[in-house]
Formats: C-alpha cells, structure tokens, sequence
C-alpha cells in the first residue's frame, strides 16, 4: 500500500523559527509584555512584535491589555489550544507519538516535601484567594499554598466565594492579608496575578521562581448578579488551567535538581 504524504503541519512551521521558539518557551513560563520579551532576548523591538504577530495569526498566543496601564499588553501562551494542534500533528505522523505514556512513579522524597506557592494581588479579595483556594484542592495536600494583596479589603468578595462553594471548596476561613506577613519566608513560586502588583512585588529568599499571570478582576465587571457570577466563574476556569500547567512545572523544578 502506498504511503500518504502529508504536508509539514502548520504549527511545526510555526515553532521551528528559533526566536518564535524561544518566544513560547518564556511565555510557558508567565506572561510578558513586548518590553520584556525584548530584555529578555535582547533582540529588536520590531524583531519581537513580528513573531508576536506571526503566534497571535496562528493562535498560539494570546493578548491582554494591562489592567495597571493601557498603553501596555501582556502576551500569553494558550496552551491547551498548542497541545492539540502539536498532538494533531503528531498524529499525522504516526499513533505512536500521541500514545498514552505509563506514568512514571513519583518520588516519595519528593512527596514529602510540600511545594510552597504564595499568590500576590492588589486587595487579595478575589484572584488571589481563588488560586490559593484552587491550589490547595487540585494538589489534595501536596502543596502550601497562600495569596496577599499589596493593599488588602476588609473582606473577601462574596461572588468569590459563592463561586467556589459552588464547586465543593470551602472558603469560610480565607481573610485579606497583606504580602509583608509572609516576608522573608520561603517559597518554591510567587504568582502574581494582578497587573499592578507585578510592579511592586518584594523579593523573598532563595530566588523562587517569578511568574505573572495577567488576569482580569471579575470585581470590576457590571450587570446582573448573573452576569457579575459568570466572570467569577471564568476566572476559576482560567485559574484551573493555569493551576494545572503550574503543578507539572513545579513538579519537574522540584524533582530535576535529584536527576541532575
């Protein structure tokens, strides 16, 4: 039987080119705007935004006007939409390389050193509480998680916590703290997921790992109660998928340095 040829898929095109690869492999770490892209690489501003463009066109990337100036957008690997095209085009070349893997089993001394992750907002009454509340459930105990704003409310939004009550996590005990109470205590991550925060987040100890998620306040969002729910209700979606992505990182952070 003759072999089907098929053309070379586009999001194999897509990341071959050296700086769009380098591109993906800081925005799988957090989000950036061009600027820091452009530190980061040290390549030419025009150099960056054009291989922006080239995955924004092919929907590998996604943008975010920043919520602290507007004059700023943050960029954002999508990456549930990359893992399907890569695994689509895998399958192009043969079963084989999508086949479900045997999951290796985990360390126990990994195990038994909790990850340590603090999520930092502006009035850590919303975004922050959610990923920590979130975190702490996805992981089932595996890791510390914590969250403070720079300027703490008096108390948590009530959508919030409808919002994950309504997915069985109890938020009853969760209270606005500010970031200085955690000062000089170790963490494995600091999340920021406020876009003015990111500007004034402290430094801890040991060099934790530096990751901005540009997100929306649902808070700021109007309409019906209805309406003012589901954005609450996008933003623990979002967070979900970022959360999920976070663990396999830290995971592999954490086990390397025994492998190395």
């Amino acid at each position: 039987m003759e072999t089907l040829l098929v053309s070379l898929p586009d999001v194999l095109k897509m990341v071959s080119h050296e700086v769009r690869w380098k591109l993906l492999q800081l925005l799988a770490h957090s989000d950036y705007r061009v600027q820091d892209l452009v530190g980061r690489l040290q390549l030419p501003q025009n150099l960056v935004s054009y291989h922006l463009k080239q995955l924004r066109q092919g929907q590998l990337v996604t943008e975010r006007r920043s919520s602290a100036d507007e004059r700023s957008i943050f960029y954002s690997l999508d990456v549930e939409h990359f893992q399907s095209l890569y695994l689509a085009a895998g399958e192009t070349l043969h079963p084989a390389v999508t086949a479900a893997m045997v999951p290796q089993r985990q360390d126990e001394s990994t195990m038994q050193v909790p990850l340590r992750v603090l999520f930092l907002c502006t009035e850590n009454s919303a975004r922050s509480q959610m990923a920590e509340a979130l975190l702490r459930h996805l992981s089932h105990g595996t890791v510390e998680a914590f969250s403070a704003g720079s300027i703490p409310a008096k108390h948590i939004h009530p959508l919030a916590r409808r919002c994950m009550e309504a997915h069985g996590i109890d938020m009853s005990y969760a209270v606005p703290k500010h970031f200085e109470v955690f000062l000089g205590k170790p963490f494995d991550a600091i999340v920021t997921v406020c876009d003015r925060v990111m500007e004034s987040c402290p430094t801890f100890p040991g060099d934790p790992e530096r990751i901005h998620w540009s997100f929306l306040d649902p808070a700021t969002i109007e309409g019906t109660e209805a309406e003012r729910l589901r954005a609450f209700e996008q933003t623990s979606l979002q967070l979900t998928t970022r959360l999920r992505l976070l663990l396999t990182l830290l995971a592999r952070k954490k086990k390397s340095p025994r492998e190395q």
